[in-house]
């Protein structure tokens, strides 16, 4: 091709048409010369569309051809299409006009089609050429002017300007051309005689036949005629038709019959003779058909519509002379159903989000049967109930839409099978399946197994201890379904759950934290969350319901008869008591609970077995005998309680009976009751070890203390040898006015200091509330020697530190304030004075305050305290029943020294650390005075504490450590 840039011509049309997509689809035309090189621009198609360079690569365009041959190829980068091989008209598409490219541009996410046309120009590549090069005709010499001779065509593969034009002839003495223009577009070229052939003087003739196109440049081919003359025939064959038209289905076999020509020739002889020949100029067509002597067109190969729907023959009849004439044959093809349709999936998707919308493109298909008719008409399905549909979006054009809610769960994968039939008889389809999958979306949340949970645990379980398994389930897919349980923040008695239980996130297994105690909590509910792992996540809740099952962890505890440690409890039996007689009634609980709980009695030890029975199920103790004069007055009975769980736990209770008609005797037996010394061998180990531990201690605080007074001592020997001036220095004035611990007011202290005080002894109080006063130095020096000074104000242990007072600070009794003594201020001044008697002025200025001090119990104070002890014992004992009358009588003098307080012993300073005393004729009167108000004579044990509840193992050992002291 000769510079194709400068014949090309590009023509663009862009218009648009509505198609039944989600978009407009739009359709583009170029028209390019053939021959172009490779590489060779088309048109800019992301510019004629409309489109954005970058929409091309993210919709991941291409080019669809239905199955032919790529000749453009798409650049996504630039927006180009671009030639990928050379194209040749003749041979694409031969003598159709015009001669086009079909293709489309598909696009993804959205699918988009945009069909584009490139139309195919011709230019003058191909020169006219004859299929011989050479034709010899036989002239009788008595051949009229205006014979004619048929000449064969050239055949020039170019259409339109650069196809076929022209023929001359030359040399041109006796013969003359002459073209006839057919139907077909075609040129009929005849050799016409225009002057007297004479054998005699020429019997041969050579004459170049040249054929001519209308191209630029100019292109011809040429082909040499040979003619001999022959004694004269005057007669030419005639035909008896000058046009033959047939039919012929395009499945024929080969050697049908398809027409029969007839041509006569008045000549006699061998002149008379005629026969055909096929002179088309299209060798293909040539091969086609053949034609016998008798004139018979037969079909030589396979012929088909799709190809070629008509073909037009030229059949010559020469006779023996050499006369000619010619005819055309019509043959039409006609079309049989032999194509089914072409589907070809133009563009289409692997997956769909469950949560696509109806109407939602999935595939966009092209299908095309080259038949025609009702041959070539397509109707297209898809297989049923499934979510999809297909729909014609214009001709030949397919799309597969959704047409409702699809979900992954009941189907995570379709198998659309496209089936397309024609409606030819017999009808043919063809099918094509298209695999999608259902891609997931977080639209389902967990399930529990159960809509409620309820769980079992021992008490004083292991803390971590796995209790039970909640299970959730979700129908989603891959990271939507992966479940996690988390613990919702909730309080079980005022506590966090949290720190009850656990949940593992990842397989919801639920721990306890700590160990559970049923006397504390019975059950709790929490809920647990199980929440997927999508975007954004969905939960669900259930409730657990944490049962504490209960353990026989507890002993029995007994309320009644209450055990004291320094004093004796009895019950009286009268001596006239029947079989039978309600003596008391051991009241004892036990907080576990079901069969943990049952409680039985039983008499364990007994002074006389014979005389008291315990009620193996209320605890009463009863007389089985009638007691008489020889029962001794004080029974001791031992009562075990026992709870009935596995195994089994007890408590035991001492029970004093006293078989007597009257108070007095009584009391005059259980005086000197023996009070047991039951001695514990872990007590006693206990009190070692801790005896062991204190002396330890107390000998390395020895010993520290020690160290640091000999450091102060040195430091204190370094400063006052030192040569360093001193600069009295006088503190302003300090008062604490918090008044805190159980002081009622506020007591201020003067400190006076003089220079070179550092060996002096300083005597000041701390106020109630621990505030420790630290005064700065009176001396001005290194900071090093004032860092020193305040460390040593700030020990406690230091020189400075309060001091007890002197036996001078005593008051008497009149001048003790509060309701008996006067209610009088007292102000403290501390002041000392270096060895020169130098007084140094100023220093905080305080004044003390008062308040009532306790004071000894009046005979009415100790007669109320006797009653309210009374009424005390009446009432923990009135319910008891028939047997237990008179016990405040019994008790009265037992409590009577236990409620009577002691107000005598010490009298504290307020503010103070020093204790204040009366001088030793004082505390004598004063002890004989309160001996001469205490009905009873004092006891000289330390004072025992009243009555309180069921005491504890721990409890029992204290009180008898403190009657051991």
């Amino acid at each position: 091709m000769d510079q194709p840039d400068k014949t090309m011509r590009r023509q663009v049309q862009l218009f648009f048409s509505l198609l039944s997509l989600s978009s407009v689809l739009g359709q583009v035309s170029y028209s390019i010369p053939e021959e172009m090189s490779k590489g060779s621009l088309v048109g800019n198609i992301a510019q004629d569309l409309g489109l954005d360079v970058g929409r091309l690569q993210t919709g991941k365009a291409r080019i669809h051809t239905g199955g032919s041959a790529e000749y453009i190829q798409l650049n996504k980068e630039k927006g180009l299409l671009i030639i990928s091989q050379r194209i040749d008209r003749e041979a694409l598409c031969g003598e159709t006009t015009p001669c086009a490219l079909h293709f489309q541009i598909a696009l993804e996410s959205p699918i988009e089609i945009f069909p584009v046309t490139v139309e195919i120009t011709d230019i003058n590549d191909n020169a006219p050429v004859f299929e011989t090069e050479e034709r010899r005709f036989e002239i009788s010499e008595s051949a009229f002017i205006g014979s004619k001779f048929i000449l064969e065509k050239a055949i020039d593969l170019d259409i339109g300007p650069n196809g076929l034009q022209s023929y001359t002839l030359k040399p041109d003495d006796h013969f003359k051309l002459k073209m006839h223009s057919q139907s077909d577009g075609g040129k009929k070229v005849e050799m016409i005689l225009q002057k007297p052939l004479d054998r005699e003087r020429q019997e041969f003739a050579s004459l170049l036949l040249t054929a001519v196109d209308g191209g630029e440049p100019q292109r011809s081919g040429t082909m040499q005629i040979h003619i001999t003359v022959l004694d004269a025939n005057d007669n030419a064959p005639v035909f008896t038709q000058n046009v033959y038209k047939s039919s012929v289905k395009e499945n024929s076999p080969k050697g049908t019959l398809i027409t029969k020509v007839s041509a006569s020739d008045a000549d006699k002889g061998s002149n008379g003779e005629v026969t055909y020949v096929i002179v088309n100029s299209m060798r293909s067509t040539s091969k086609l058909f053949n034609i016998t002597k008798d004139g018979n067109l037969i079909l030589n190969d396979h012929i088909d519509y799709e190809k070629a729907k008509k073909y037009e023959i030229d059949i010559e009849a020469v006779d023996r002379g050499g006369l000619s004439e010619s005819s055309k044959v019509v043959i039409e093809v006609g079309d049989i159903n032999d194509n089914a349709p072409l589907i070809n999936m133009i563009s289409s998707s692997n997956s769909i989000g469950e949560d696509s919308r109806a109407d939602t493109v999935v595939a966009v298909m092209s299908v095309n049967d080259p038949d025609s008719d009702e041959n070539g008409k397509v109707h297209c399905v898809i297989n049923k109930h499934i979510p999809f549909t297909i729909s014609a979006t214009s001709s030949n054009f397919y799309s597969i839409v959704t047409d409702s809610d699809l979900d992954r769960e009941r189907a995570s994968e379709y198998n659309i099978t496209v089936t397309c039939s024609d409606e030819g008889v017999p009808s043919l389809s063809s099918s094509v399946t298209l695999t999608l999958q259902i891609s997931d979306v977080n639209d389902n949340a967990p399930v529990f197994e159960r809509s409620s949970y309820e769980a079992y645990i021992v008490e004083n379980n292991t803390p971590g201890l796995s209790i039970f398994t909640v299970k959730a389930r979700d129908a989603d897919w891959n990271q939507n379904a992966r479940v996690s349980y988390i613990l919702e923040d909730s309080s079980v008695n005022g506590v966090p759950v949290s720190s009850y239980v656990s949940v593992s996130a990842d397989s919801g297994v639920i721990h306890a934290v700590r160990a559970f105690d049923y006397e504390q909590i019975k059950d709790f509910k929490f809920r647990v969350k199980a929440q997927d792992g999508g975007s954004p996540p969905l939960s669900s809740n259930v409730t657990v319901k944490m049962v504490i099952q209960d353990q026989n962890d507890n002993p029995p505890q007994v309320l009644y008869p209450v055990q004291t440690g320094g004093s004796v409890v009895a019950e009286m039996v009268p001596r006239t008591a029947d079989v039978g007689y309600l003596v008391t009634k051991v009241v004892a609980v036990d907080v576990d609970s079901g069969q943990n709980a049952w409680l039985s009695y039983k008499l364990q030890k007994a002074t006389d077995r014979a005389l008291f029975e315990v009620g193996l199920q209320n605890g009463e103790i009863r007389t089985i005998r009638q007691v008489s004069d020889k029962d001794a007055v004080k029974q001791r009975l031992t009562v075990i309680v026992e709870d009935n769980g596995q195994p089994s736990r007890s408590a035991t209770v001492i029970v004093n009976v006293a078989v007597a008609d009257s108070f007095p005797e009584v009391l005059s037996e259980f005086t000197d009751f023996p009070h047991d010394k039951e001695y514990n061998d872990n007590l006693t180990f206990y009190l070692v070890l801790a005896l062991a531990v204190v002396s330890f201690l107390f000998i390395t605080c020895l010993v520290v203390i020690i160290s640091v007074k000999i450091y102060r001592w040195r430091q204190s020997r370094i400063l006052y040898h030192s040569n360093l001036p001193v600069i009295p220095y006088y503190p302003p004035r300090y008062s604490d006015t918090l008044g805190t611990g159980t002081l009622p007011h506020v007591y201020n202290y003067e400190v006076c200091r003089t220079t070179d005080s550092r060996k002096s002894d300083c005597k000041f109080g701390r106020a109630g509330s621990q505030n420790v006063l630290i005064m700065d130095p009176s001396s001005t020096g290194t900071m090093q020697r004032i860092q020193n000074e305040k460390s040593i104000l700030d020990e406690p242990d230091s020189p400075l530190e309060q001091k007890p007072p002197n036996n001078d600070w005593r008051f008497t009794q009149g001048q003790r304030p509060g309701p008996s003594g006067p209610h009088m201020p007292y102000g403290t001044h501390i002041r000392w004075t270096p060895k020169n008697g130098t007084r140094a002025a100023g220093g905080p200025e305080v004044a003390m305050g008062t308040g009532p001090w306790p004071q000894p119990p009046t005979e009415a104070e100790q007669l109320q305290a006797l009653m309210a002890a009374a009424n005390e014992v009446s009432e923990a004992t009135g319910t008891l029943g028939p047997g237990t009358m008179g016990l405040s009588t019994r008790y009265s003098p037992q409590f009577t020294l236990q409620h009577v307080p002691d107000y005598r012993q010490n009298v504290y300073i307020p503010g103070s650390t020093a204790t204040l005393t009366s001088n030793p004729q004082q505390q004598q009167a004063t002890a004989q005075q309160a001996t001469q108000q205490a009905l009873p004579p004092p006891q000289i044990s330390a004072q025992p504490e009243p009555p309180k509840a069921a005491q504890t193992p721990a409890s029992k050992k204290k009180s008898t450590k403190k009657e051991k002291k």
